[in-house]
Parts: structure tokens; C-alpha cells; sequence
């Protein structure tokens, strides 16, 4: 899993509440468990005209200009604004991989679903939690400039403005040192490994019939 240290990256405005991981990745592409790939159909039914499916060519498909992702500003963002309640719906850990394979990295909303949110965390993404009125702030910031960016310090815990400005937000300590050494569950099992080897070596001893 990517580490999150720090990153500075413009804001993607996506104002809707209740977002749900069918809106993030629809169902029809939950087949693969790849983990990558899944970039070019983020937000698919939002993002494009006709009906996405598995293995199409979105180069050619057409685009609805009225969607977030399809307007130059926003072209290059990699933190994503939205409103509360993001990630609700179905458990798919697709969701935050579409996320990450877009190039999403941040995620700011007064609200999260549970199992999503801490999906984000395994795949590298860090959301955080900010209060509505800084939401709000936010949206109007990004609204009003062009190109808004902002700059993330996981250890510090805090969100830097433009104008110098910082908001500091919480997270847990554990999911914020797994994050920081890029850890994943797999990894972290991994720290484990002359434990483990061990004990198997040690089993293997005791019981020597259970490996004839």
C-alpha cells in the first residue's frame, strides 16, 4: 500500500450528500479483484453519457460536461470535497479503489460510512472528518478559485490553506501509523513473519504427522 506523509493536491468539488459506492464504482464492475483499473470508471454514471461496462474504451465515450471530473479546472485534482454521509450504500472495497486508481488521495467531508471509511484507510486514501461550517468554507474557496489546493500533513494533522491559513483535523493513531508506513492489513500481518515462522517450524516438531 501507497504511505501517506503528506500531499498537496487540488480540490474536485463533488456537492452531493449520501454519495453512495454504486455512485463511486456501479456494480457492473465489481468483477475484477484486481485492485487497478477501475480509475477510468469512477463516478461512471455521473461522468459519462451512455452506459459503462466492464473492459470498454472510455477514451471515446461520450462525457457529460456538466459533471465535476470533466471540467478543466479539475482535471489534475487528487482531494475530493463532498458533503455527509460519503461512501454509504453496499461495503465494496471496489469504491476507494477507483478512488486511489483515479489519483484521488484525500477525501474531506463532514461525514463518512463506516465500513468505508475505514476501507479507505487499507487502500491507502485518507479521509477526514471536518465540521459542516468548515465544509461550507471550503466549498466556497474552491468555488471562488481556480485551481484550489490543498496541502495535507498526516503527522502534523493538519490541513494547510492557500492563504496560510491550517485546520487541524483527528485520527485515530493506529490507522494514522499504518497509514504513514503505507501498511495494509497484509503488511502488517508481514511485521509478524520470524513470529509466525517460528511458531511453524515449532509445530511442525510437535506434530510431525500433520505434514507426512
Amino acid at each position: 500500500m501507497k504511505a501517506f506523509t503528506t500531499h498537496t493536491g487540488i480540490v474536485v468539488p463533488l456537492d452531493r450528500a449520501n454519495v453512495d459506492t454504486d455512485m463511486i464504482i456501479p456494480k457492473q464492475f465489481l468483477k475484477s479483484i484486481k485492485r487497478t483499473g477501475f480509475g477510468p470508471y469512477l463516478f461512471d454514471e455521473l461522468r459519462y453519457l451512455d452506459k459503462g461496462e466492464p473492459d470498454m474504451d472510455c477514451a471515446n465515450r461520450p462525457l457529460n460536461d456538466d459533471f465535476v471530473l470533466n471540467q478543466a479546472d479539475y482535471s489534475e485534482g487528487s482531494v475530493l470535497l463532498s458533503r455527509q454521509n460519503f461512501g454509504c450504500g453496499s461495503s465494496r472495497e471496489h469504491a476507494p479503489w477507483a478512488l486511489e486508481d483515479y489519483g484521488f488521495r484525500c477525501l474531506l467531508a463532514p461525514s463518512f460510512a463506516d465500513i468505508f471509511f475505514n476501507n479507505c484507510f487499507k487502500n491507502g486514501i485518507l479521509p477526514i472528518e471536518l465540521p459542516e461550517e468548515q465544509v461550507d468554507q471550503l466549498f466556497a474557496a474552491v468555488n471562488a478559485q481556480a485551481g484550489f489546493a490543498l496541502s495535507i500533513d498526516l503527522e502534523q494533522q493538519v490541513v494547510s490553506l492557500p492563504d496560510g491559513s491550517t485546520i487541524s483535523f483527528e485520527v485515530d493513531s493506529f490507522r494514522k501509523h499504518c497509514l504513514l508506513n503505507g501498511l495494509d492489513d497484509i503488511a502488517l500481518t508481514l511485521e509478524d513473519a520470524p513470529s509466525i515462522t517460528a511458531f511453524e517450524e515449532q509445530h511442525r516438531i510437535r506434530m510431525p504427522w500433520l505434514f507426512s
